[in-house]
């Protein structure tokens, strides 16, 4: 659907200051929303929120449903008298700018342990009540999801299709064994989860309540290596015998890599899932909006039709287009849970049949002022070429800074900029790209705070194709200045997009 003329920030939690080596729920997380209130946004966009994998990243998650459990404030378990502040009296050093996982994750696990036992052994009638209502109400992911895990941390953390067979392939009675096995592990995980989404929602809504909506996201594909592709099998394209992605999601090479993407998820078995009627997916939708607003698909071309490699292929080269079925999908989400708050994001390889399905449910796409000044007036990145009913960005955090980018920026690009803009700002490039956002006729201006901060490229959250050494950046507590909240407070009023009421 069409949104009203607004603006927001693109900032993932892990990017949050704080104490515990990496971003939080807690009272910085707080303060962020309340600078996005003074600086008259509307809008907080987040990565993914699930629990993250090899290589940290929130697009190859254990879960397309759980929480990520190491953005679980342990200041307000404090708070809760699950912990105290003698269990972490003797923290280690973390570094202020980026998050350290080797370093943070084993620490922040050994508390989070410790809190779970607290949490048995001292719980409250009523915070017992409420963790067997959420265990209950959730129960048809979080009981997977638990054993997942559990069964994970038994079998040394390798992939489910390495497990004894009778588990890789869900035998009943195999499952019932380790169920009571892992009793222990089953409730960690499930407390975690429970905590997670506890946090998360007194986060929304003191965000709502300051005025301020969540864009969450949800990626197109699922990691093999998860509790939806282990409990699921038979709605994605495996191989029967290894258990194997049998066709591996990908793109053909593209702006960020010649040998295209490979990103080793398994396809979805589409056949199948007309046959359930697309129960999974809608179910996945449906949890997503008890916890954001907004969501915006990654990869939204992949439901027109989706890059198909099949399993041996070390690059994406050789793959295949193959046809999906996005708008039975859509209609049958439509159906059953009505017209969604949904945003496209339709960059890549975009065809006149993806943009017919985008424009059929008047889903907003992406525009990215980075990809408009390498072409001549018909690049469609040129905010004159844009229709009211899009996005637009500095960059996402697939992107470069808008300052590295600019800095590193062929000289054809810099005078195209120069020459499209008339003249540049002496507040430096970030503020000339967020002023074009801004006065752009796009509904919706997102912009990164990386570049609301004016940073360089040590700033960049992902590099695509890269396996390691992303999604690491953080901000320090004295970055968000009164001058920078003013100073987008007037650029939000004078392009229109102050919160109703406010002038």
């Amino acid at each position: 659907m069409p949104f009203p003329r607004s603006s927001g920030i693109l900032l993932h939690p892990t990017s949050f200051p704080g104490r515990f080596g990496i971003g939080d729920l807690g009272l910085e997380a707080y303060q962020f929303i309340d600078f996005l209130r003074d600086s008259s946004q509307q809008f907080w966009q987040v990565l993914p929120l699930g629990p993250t994998g090899y290589g940290n990243s929130p697009y190859a998650c254990y879960s397309a449903l759980a929480g990520n459990p190491f953005l679980i404030s342990i200041e307000k378990m404090v708070q809760q008298g699950l912990l105290a502040e003698e269990d972490f009296a003797h923290l280690p050093g973390f570094e202020a700018s980026k998050v350290d996982y080797e370093k943070v994750i084993p620490i922040k696990l050994d508390l989070l342990r410790k809190a779970c036992e607290n949490f048995k052994n001292r719980a409250t009638p009523i915070q017992q009540t409420e963790f067997a209502g959420f265990c209950d109400s959730k129960a048809y992911w979080l009981d997977d999801y638990a054993l997942f895990m559990a069964l994970k941390g038994a079998n040394g953390g390798v992939s489910w299709h390495k497990w004894e067979p009778e588990l890789a392939k869900r035998e009943p009675e195999a499952l019932d064994r380790a169920g009571r096995e892992l009793t222990g592990e089953i409730f960690f995980h499930k407390f975690t989860q429970y905590e997670f989404f506890r946090q998360w929602s007194e986060l929304k809504t003191y965000a709502n309540m300051s005025g301020i909506q969540i864009i969450g996201d949800i990626p197109i594909y699922v990691a093999h290596d998860s509790a939806d592709v282990w409990s699921h099998p038979d709605i994605f394209c495996l191989d029967e015998e290894t258990g194997e992605a049998a066709l591996m999601a990908g793109v053909p090479p593209d702006y960020f890599s010649e040998t295209g993407q490979l990103w080793g998820n398994p396809v979805y078995n589409w056949e199948e899932l007309k046959k359930q009627d697309f129960k999974w997916w809608v179910g996945r939708f449906q949890a997503l909006l008890d916890y954001v607003d907004v969501i915006r698909i990654d990869h939204f071309r992949g439901f027109e039709a989706y890059w198909a490699v099949r399993k041996g292929e070390e690059t994406a080269i050789n793959g295949e287009w193959i046809k999906a079925p996005g708008e039975e999908l859509f209609e049958a989400i439509k159906l059953k849970l009505g017209k969604l708050p949904i945003m496209a994001e339709d960059l890549g390889l975009v065809t006149p049949e993806v943009e017919a399905l985008r424009d059929k449910y008047e889903f907003p796409g992406m525009k990215i002022l980075q990809f408009a000044f390498s072409a001549d007036a018909g690049n469609p990145f040129l905010p004159f070429n844009y229709s009211r009913n899009c996005i637009v960005y500095t960059g996402t955090h697939d992107n470069d800074t808008t300052v590295s980018w600019y800095n590193q920026a062929t000289e054809y690009e810099k005078q195209y900029v120069s020459d499209y803009l008339g003249c540049l700002s002496p507040e430096g490039i970030h503020w000339d790209f967020i002023r074009l956002a801004m006065n752009s006729v796009a509904n919706q201006a997102i912009i990164p705070l990386q570049d609301v901060l004016g940073l360089g490229g040590e700033a960049r959250m992902n590099f695509p194709s890269k396996a390691e050494g992303n999604w690491d950046w953080r901000y320090t507590s004295d970055s968000l200045t009164k001058d920078m909240s003013q100073r987008l407070q007037t650029l939000t009023r004078l392009s229109g997009r102050n919160p109703q009421g406010k002038s």
